[in-house]
């Protein structure tokens, strides 16, 4: 069975270990890096559906048609002319131009895909040529060869996280951390409609999506139109990428979010969710001021008196969300912490924004969650479509003190910790059956484990007796050799054969302790195992049903059971 977290570590460790030992930098490695990740994943996929093509085409006078690009239409992959295939590359002659070779197969790709035309990286011509010939093989290996499912999106996830903790691509800007995305996406719940990320970076709102659908057995690519716009061109040649790698589509457009205004979905969206950047200044007054997506009084929060430029767009972002969201449209996005309390003209804004009782829920988040600030973020929450019973409510989480902690300078959420916080959200929302399917998850797997106790505590029956028969086989060999010391000398009035008989006696009375604690562990383990027995076959035997754990959104009663919050969370 693949262990893709083992998988993962041995790519990055022998990448990295090859850049390393190159002229580049991380800046300059990080895309074509994850361009060969694309190109063999696009060659898998090919390969797969070309086998499932071929075996369909008819067949006349017992030859068949050549396949075409248009055979390829809606089965999730790219048509790739033999060029841009990873194979031909591998096993290009020894005096080729591999850098050359590639680049071409880029350009190959890109003439084929139009959501890829001019996204893919063709800069290979700058490494080594021994270096790309290492790369190219990394890529290559068995277990990628045949990895099947969404291996290879986990694979470039992974990546992108290490070059952004690395400090490629721009200061990591690009990429959200995996726990953030993914209580944003718990929350939400983005299962239908158009889905709009306008600070999208490398679009891990839309993949994370996908993941949150494909749990569900659902297709994304059936039910969500993806947008996201992206001031960085890099940014926005890595959100198609993802999208591209992961078998999604969307519409991916560069632009300058505070300008560069997408009409036609405003009021539109069914879900919108972003990561902004934060606390901008420079933004201009006077090409903002009659914005349509400004909807309060106040609409810019402040303008700085030294550089007459917006003091500070974080409520521009916020109201931006607000209005692309249509009447039944939820928003989850990240926010500076200084947003929630921000006086003057934010706190306007802000009072504006509460009175539309659209505001759902606001999580703190403690510090150390992104790869390159240490600040800490709140995760804010809008739900237009929220119940009458609710929408004088707004729930609060305060999660600074729940994290778990991967390194000296990163922190995220464990699984189960996700869970709990998502389950907070479940009972505001009066789904009290969503909860207790988790907690009877948890049981479940609780008894799961308990189960194999029993073989655990068997094993250590065979050692322990061998243990006790050496140790009782060295006992008796030690009288045997007590003659050969009476020939010593004294040693403070006692021969050598007097000190090691009481070395012995010392040592038989700590064997007969020890045996003595291993009978009585024998029968502590047999009466554990009795009691395991009867709890799991009463458990078996009195186990409901399990619940179901992802209802629709509109799924359970509101009431007004206060939530749980506190730091008590895993």
């Amino acid at each position: 069975m693949l262990n893709i977290s083992q998988l993962e570590s041995s790519l990055w460790e022998a990448a990295d270990q090859l850049r390393a030992n190159s002229k580049l930098n991380a800046n300059e490695y990080s895309m074509p890096v994850l361009g060969l990740i694309f190109l063999r994943h696009a060659t898998n996929r090919f390969n797969a559906v070309n086998a499932e093509i071929e075996k369909g085409l008819p067949s006349r006078g017992g030859r068949k048609r050549p396949i075409t690009k248009d055979d390829f239409k809606g089965k999730s992959a790219i048509f790739l002319p033999i060029e841009a295939q990873y194979d031909r590359i591998l096993n290009l002659a020894e005096n080729a131009d591999i850098g050359k070779a590639i680049n071409a197969a880029m350009k190959a790709i890109e003439d084929e895909t139009q959501m890829l035309q001019g996204v893919l990286p063709k800069e290979y011509t700058s490494f080594e040529q021994d270096l790309l010939y290492n790369l190219v093989r990394i890529f290559d290996r068995e277990e990628l060869r045949t990895a099947t499912g969404d291996v290879f999106g986990r694979i470039y996830e992974y990546f992108l996280n290490k070059f952004a903790m690395s400090g490629a691509q721009e200061g990591g800007e690009f990429f959200t951390p995996p726990s953030l995305v993914r209580t944003i996406v718990n929350m939400i719940e983005p299962d239908r409609g158009n889905v709009l990320d306008p600070a999208c970076g490398s679009a891990g709102m839309f993949v994370q999506t996908g993941h949150f659908l494909e749990n569900r057995g659902e297709d994304a690519a059936a039910k969500i139109t993806f947008y996201g716009q992206e001031k960085s061109d890099t940014n926005t040649r890595l959100a198609r990428m993802n999208l591209a790698v992961h078998a999604l589509e969307g519409i991916i457009r560069q632009g300058n979010t505070f300008y560069d205004r997408w009409e036609e979905l405003l009021g539109e969206c069914d879900f919108v969710m972003s990561n902004p950047p934060f606390n901008v200044d420079g933004v201009s007054p006077e090409k903002v001021k009659t914005d349509p997506r400004l909807f309060t009084e106040k609409k810019i929060p402040g303008i700085a008196a030294k550089t007459k430029a917006v003091s500070n767009a974080n409520y521009l972002w916020i109201q931006y969300f607000y209005s692309y969201l249509n009447q039944r449209g939820r928003a989850g996005f990240v926010m500076a912490s200084s947003a929630s309390d921000a006086g003057h003209g934010e706190k306007e804004i802000r009072e504006e924004l509460i009175a539309t009782q659209a505001v759902d829920m606001i999580i703190s988040i403690g510090t150390n969650f992104f790869y390159t600030k240490s600040l800490p973020c709140t995760l804010w929450f809008f739900d237009k479509g929220k119940p009458a019973e609710r929408q004088d409510k707004v729930l609060m989480i305060d999660a600074r003190n729940v994290y778990r902690v991967v390194t000296r300078k990163i922190r995220d959420f464990s699984e189960e910790q996700l869970q709990n916080i998502t389950a907070i959200a479940w009972l505001y929302r009066g789904q009290q059956e969503r909860y207790l399917g988790l907690v009877q998850d948890y049981l479940n797997k609780t008894h799961q484990e308990a189960a194999t106790i029993e073989g655990a505590l068997t094993q250590l029956e065979s050692p322990l007796a061998k243990l006790t028969q050496l140790l009782q086989n060295f006992s008796d060999r030690l009288g045997a050799s007590l003659p050969l010391l009476k020939e010593l000398p004294e040693v403070e009035g006692l021969v050598a054969e007097d000190i090691a008989n009481q070395n012995i006696e010392t040592f038989r009375a700590s064997l007969s302790e020890l045996e003595a604690g291993i009978k009585e562990f024998a029968e502590a383990r047999q009466d554990l195992i009795g009691e395991l027995q009867v709890h799991l076959a009463w458990f078996a035997e009195n186990n409901l049903t399990p619940l179901p754990p992802f209802p629709t959104r509109e799924g359970g009663k509101d009431n007004n059971s206060p939530p749980l919050v506190g730091e008590g969370l895993g």
